[in-house]
């Protein structure tokens, strides 16, 4: 794909979809295209948080430790996954792994942060994305919670 049509798909992913072209243009020249086979891992938890990517086609699943092989929740495209290690500069949460044939854009470190401290509209976009999945984690451990406390009762 050239850098003119990636380009033209960032743009078309809400989180860069009111960068100027010259921008969108300079983040496909800086990002790597890379496309994952039904389920290998785009990274482990605990691996080092080095990159974030943008799913462009496909989908993805969410594992973390406590749930083995079954993924907590699926993400699919314009979703931006990888970035919470790279803002906590801590190691990775969860283990992402391709569901599916998947493409992304893979943007290192040193590019996700420059986006987000020259744009504003990207830092609120990823900030909405966080709150949201804490959202949906918190709904997930009160479900739990509360199937817990009704096993606990003995009502099964």
């Amino acid at each position: 794909m050239s850098l003119i049509a990636e380009a033209g798909v960032l743009g078309k992913i809400p989180m860069f979809a009111n960068l100027p072209s010259a921008k969108l243009k300079l983040l496909a020249f800086t990002s790597d295209a890379v496309t994952f086979k039904d389920g290998e891992a785009l990274f482990h938890e605990g691996d080092q948080s080095d990159c974030a990517y943008v799913v462009l086609e496909g989908e993805v699943e969410v594992l973390t430790h406590s749930d083995g092989n079954e993924p907590s929740f699926v993400l699919g495209e314009n979703e931006l996954i990888g970035e919470m290690g790279i803002l906590n500069k801590a190691p990775r949460s969860a283990t992402i792994r391709a569901r599916g044939n998947v493409r992304v854009l893979r943007l290192t470190a040193e590019t996700l942060l420059k986006l987000i401290s020259e744009n504003s509209e990207i830092a609120l976009d990823i900030m909405r994305l966080l709150s949201d999945r804490l959202a949906k984690t918190l709904h997930k451990y009160e479900e739990a919670l509360a199937a817990l406390r009704k096993y606990q009762q003995g009502d099964t």
